[in-house]
Order: structure tokens, then sequence, then C-alpha cells
């Protein structure tokens, strides 16, 4: 049974209510798929609701009316629901165990190599200070999607707003963004090192490498800012389920409201601009790379010159790989489980390539690490 009408005053606050609530239709209380109560249109009449005359006042007052929640008798979407692994109950605590352990490692190799670079002064060169802001990159982009991540697969809740949904999908996507124009960069870096070798330090000085950095990383902002407005420039309606553990451009942009063909078309070129270039980008600087390497005489030299590219040509490999199985393609049609699955390798994984492939593939790291570790024993023996 309904409860009854509101008891609205006299005054002629309580008119302005009243003329407010007669223009509503009346209400019932139904359940969605997560069990929250939501207000559904069920015939025309007096807006019927628990009596609580503080919900009545926020109702004329607030900019966020019951009106402005229905658009065409279809529900406005308010906050979303983030799928994730709920589809797999009994495997949400190994998964958490896992996914812990693996984000907490890649967390110290990483933390370790900005270290590493900072403490240790032999490797204050161009190289290692375009390493040293991948390693930065590569932690604060797993900072955006693991975390919340991790706390779904504990909590029963796998609510997100629509705020912060936005700020996720900002900054994952400005962070993946300036890291493929990174790893580009520091494709350039080796090219000049290997085919320009006597002129490397005046063409990649301080305040070159500085600039660089910065273009980088305002180019994959921008590139953010104009996917994410696009995005959430419309309302959502209807479903407000994310078939995936974080804010990812497909899964949202099914949700809107408006035809999103032409917002899908427009990132997919955009998608082209950032993953394809950049890869192209790479693949120029190392078939200069390459045809500078075998002009060398020595073997030792031609391997020395080739294993200062093999961990930056791995890194490189992996990354543009996952990105283009996920963003290059107009319209996303794969099973909704696959792209998590390869969400997972690309937010998780990856970033425990980085520290593991470039220390143990790098001897200058690795000497680094060892005299860095050697130190602090002497001085924890002395204190």
């Amino acid at each position: 049974m309904l409860p009854a009408p509101c008891k609205l005053p006299s005054a002629p606050v309580g008119l302005s209510l009243w003329a407010h609530s007669a223009k509503l239709d009346s209400v019932y209380r139904v359940h969605r798929h997560d069990r929250d109560p939501v207000y559904r249109v069920h015939d025309p009449g007096v807006y019927q609701t628990p009596c609580n005359l503080f919900y009545c006042i926020y109702s004329v007052l607030s900019s966020q009316t019951p009106e402005k929640q229905w658009e065409n008798d279809t529900r406005l979407v308010t906050e979303f629901v983030l799928v994730g692994f709920s589809n797999l109950p009994d495997l949400r605590t190994t998964l958490f165990t896992l996914f812990f352990l693996t984000y907490l490692v890649t967390l110290s190799g990483n933390v370790t190599i900005i270290t590493i670079i900072h403490v240790d002064r032999t490797l204050h060169t161009p190289m290692y200070c375009f390493l040293a802001a991948l390693s930065l990159s590569e932690t604060c982009y797993t900072l955006v999607t693991i975390p919340n991540m991790l706390a779904h697969l504990l909590m029963e809740s796998q609510a997100i707003s629509i705020a912060g949904c936005r700020a996720q999908m900002f900054f994952f996507l400005g962070l993946g963004c300036s890291h493929c124009f990174l790893l580009t960069l520091m494709g350039y870096d080796r090219y000049v090192a290997i085919c320009y070798p006597l002129r490397y330090l005046v063409i990649m000085r301080p305040t070159v490498c500085f600039c660089l950095g910065a273009l980088v990383f305002c180019s994959g902002f921008s590139v953010a800012v104009i996917e994410t407005t696009m995005i959430f420039s419309s309302a959502f309606c209807g479903r407000d389920r994310v078939e995936h553990f974080f804010c990812d451009i497909a899964p949202v942009l099914k949700l809107s409201c408006s035809e999103s063909a032409d917002k899908a078309l427009v990132i997919f070129f955009l998608s082209i601009l950032v993953v394809l270039v950049s890869f192209l980008l790479i693949l120029l600087s190392y078939a200069f790379i390459v045809a500078a390497i075998l002009k060398i005489p020595s073997a030792a030299g031609r391997r020395k010159a080739f294993s200062t590219c093999a961990a930056h040509l791995t890194v490189v490999i992996v990354h543009f790989g996952c990105a283009s199985i996920i963003y290059l393609r107009p319209r996303s049609g794969g099973n909704p489980d696959e792209d998590r699955l390869v969400a997972v390798f690309y937010t998780l994984v990856t970033p425990l390539l980085n520290p593991v492939v470039y220390t143990l593939r790098n001897r200058e790291v690795r000497v680094a690490l060892r005299r860095t570790l050697a130190r602090s024993c002497r001085f924890l023996n002395k204190h």
C-alpha cells in the first residue's frame, strides 16, 4: 500500500511546495538489480511519498529535484555500478589476494627504481631520467584503478558516482596517453644515443629533456580532456551497470542517452593518433637504430648497443599490444569478460614488467641497486 501524501502547511511556502508537488507524477518504490530503492512514474496525480516535510522542502530548493532525474519518462542515472568480478563470487578472496600481492610488488619495484635513479649519481642521464618518469607514471597509473578494484572485491557495494567515474577516466586516459608518448620519447632518446653518440649530451641536455617531458604529459592529459568531455557531455539513462572493474571508454559510452556512434568514431581516431602514430614513430626510431648498429664493426659493440634497447623494446611491445586490442576498435564488439581479462593484464601485469625488465636486463641498474644496498647496510651498521 502506498504511504499517505505529505500534509503540507497552508503558509506561502506550503503553497509553493504543494504547487511543486502537484506537477509531479505519483510514484511508487521499486527495487533495482542492486536493491537500492528508486522512484518510478506510475500514474498522474498527487505526489505521494512518505510524509517527510524536510524531503518536500529539499525537493523544491535543491537543484537535484526528482523532475531532473527523469527525461521523457526515462530514468536518468546518477551513479554507476561497476560489475567488475561480481560474476565470480567464490573467487573474490582469491582474486583479492592475487591482485593485492601483485600490486605490492609493482608498487615497490617502481618506487625502488625511482629511488635508485634519484640516489645514484651515475644514473643521472637522460635515459634514466625518462625511466624514472616512466616508473612514476606507472605508479600513478595503477593508483587510479587498482585500489578501487581491490575495495570492490571486499565490499558488497560496487557503486561509483558519475563525478568519481569522470575523474577516474580522466586520470586513467591522461596517464595512459602520456605513457605512450613517453615510450616514444624514450625511443627517440635511444636513437640519438646510438646514431649521434658524440652529440648526445648536447642534443639531450637537461633543459631539452625537461621540456620534452612536460610536453609528453601535457599532450597526454589534453587528449584525456577531449575524450572525457565528449563521453560525459550527455546524460546517462536506463542502465547503470558498467561492464568493467573501472570506468573505461567503451563500457561507459554504451550507457549514454544520446546516439554515441559519432563520439565513438572521434574517440577511435584519437586512439589511432595516440597508439598507432606513437608506435610507428618508435618503429621508425628503431629502424635507424638497427641501421646504425649494423655498421658497428665489432660483435661486442653491436651486442652492447642492442642490450641498451632490449628492455625498452619489450615494454613497448607489451604496452602497445594490449592498447591496440582494446582501443583500436570502432565499437566494442568483444566479450566483456575477455575485455576485463585484457584490462587486468595492462593495468596490473604491464606495470609490473617495467621494474622487472629494466632491473634484470639493465646492468647499470643492477650495479646501482647493489651499490645502494651496500651503502644502506653500512649506514645501518654504523647506527
